[in-house]
């Protein structure tokens, strides 16, 4: 009777209502990720720190495997737990990014990480932002609120994340959030000059830390260098990735037949693009493409019929969050945009980058699902 019961819980309240497509998707993506990771991306690692030829692969294994567990928990949820339950992790998550500057680890000049004695090492904004999208959406979509404390809270509220993260430094993901945040009150109906104007407002403070603070010095560095390619000082990265990127040609190498991709720094994360390229070719970024964007297509079909205002909009910010991401790891990789360090969502090794992709598809599928009984 047990079994029967449970059984039923999973297939009544998870398998039948799950929008199978979009789940398909996903673990598609999940599985080209490991896949890569198997045959080319892990061994690039693991070879440049001298261990395991499969050390980084099985550890990307975990963590998907963990991921695919975070997708049903947060997919199986009822919508007013996972809002509720998404509010305390907010909190959480804040506290964690309050915490950095004073017990964050360095790595490479920026302190982002927490490497806590019970938990592996983890960067706290990448757990953050998917809950920092549901706690936007909620405050936008408050009646009780008028329309100016609306933007002003949630403009408070992002701001405070910003200056976390510009205190790291990490630019790259303060202008994810910064973005995320513009797509949700855009999509909520702010009048389209004030969005101009806050536009101009964030593009001058940006401006003032990379031209006046001695820490953001490198940030300088990497625009300039992305202007002028001959006299820049950092292009090694991207200069690296172009390379083996136009030497696999459309159709690639071939498995393990990649010459270039052991000079491609960060290749299992950053610049996993340009490593995928080398040996299979630009048609297998196309293909990557062409799934990334099916799967925004699905997801803003279901927005088209979803009736709730915050689920639309926790919806556009959460596809939205993805599509940024994987627009800048793409665009550094094939040189149209200045180097920052960027993961490329489901694709990429890292556990921090994995988690939140899963959270952020859990939240997806949670809220596309049908209500059969």
């Amino acid at each position: 009777m047990q079994i029967d019961n449970l059984f039923y819980k999973f297939y009544y309240k998870w398998w039948k209502n799950i929008d199978k497509p979009i789940l398909i998707l996903v673990g598609l993506l999940f599985a080209i990720g490991l896949f890569f990771s198997l045959v080319s991306t892990s061994l690039i690692a693991s070879d440049k720190l001298d261990t395991n030829s499969y050390f980084f692969f099985f550890k990307h294994l975990i963590y998907v495997l963990m991921g695919i567990i975070i997708i049903f928990i947060f997919s199986s949820l009822e919508t007013n737990k996972l809002l509720k339950y998404s509010i305390i992790l907010f909190f959480i998550s804040i506290l964690s990014l309050v915490l950095v500057p004073i017990i964050g680890v360095e790595v490479k000049g920026s302190k982002r990480w927490i490497d806590l004695f019970f938990l592996p090492r983890f960067q706290p904004i990448e757990v953050l932002k998917p809950f920092l999208v549901i706690i936007l959406a909620i405050i936008l979509c408050n009646n009780k609120l008028n329309i100016v404390a609306k933007y002003l809270f949630s403009a408070f509220l992002i701001s405070i994340v910003s200056l976390l993260l510009i205190i790291q430094p990490d630019i790259g993901q303060t202008l994810l959030v910064v973005f995320s945040w513009a797509v949700l009150i855009f999509t909520s109906g702010i009048n389209i000059y004030f969005l101009f104007a806050i536009f101009l407002l964030g593009s001058f403070l940006l401006a003032y830390l990379i031209v006046y603070v001695p820490k953001f010095d490198y940030i300088q560095g990497r625009i300039f260098s992305f202007f002028n390619r001959e006299t820049g000082s950092h292009n090694f990265q991207s200069d690296k990735a172009i390379d083996s990127i136009t030497s696999g040609g459309f159709f690639g190498k071939g498995i393990g037949e990649g010459t270039l991709k052991n000079r491609v720094p960060e290749a299992h994360t950053d610049y996993i693009i340009s490593v995928i390229s080398e040996e299979f070719g630009i048609i297998s970024i196309m293909l990557i493409l062409f799934l990334f964007l099916t799967l925004i297509y699905m997801v803003f079909k279901k927005i088209r019929f979803e009736n709730d205002d915050m689920i639309k909009l926790i919806l556009i910010g959460s596809i939205s969050l993805i599509l940024m991401q994987a627009t800048i790891h793409i665009g550094v990789n094939i040189r149209l945009l200045p180097t920052t360090g960027m993961t490329l969502p489901f694709l990429s090794y890292g556990g921090s980058s994995i988690i939140s992709t899963s959270i952020l598809a859990g939240i997806i599928l949670n809220l596309t699902k049908r209500n059969v009984n």
